[in-house]
């Protein structure tokens, strides 16, 4: 797995995370899937993603996006 993929998987997660939660717990959950996609957005023109830069200090490899 690289970096690019393990981003990709862990933005899925969170964004299903907290859809669930907004339907199971409150609806003030929602926000979780919101900062999730904004952050996407923003890494996608900026190139700067925190999970990314964990996912590398883990030892993950790196992929062509996050390098």
């Amino acid at each position: 797995m690289t970096v690019d993929r393990a981003v990709l998987a862990f933005a899925g997660f969170v964004v299903l995370l907290g859809v669930v939660l907004s339907l199971t717990v409150h609806p003030y959950w929602i926000g979780l899937p919101i900062f999730a996609g904004l952050n996407m957005i923003q890494a996608a023109f900026t190139g700067f993603c925190p999970a990314a830069m964990i996912f590398k200090k883990l030892g993950i490899r790196p992929g062509v996006a996050f390098n």
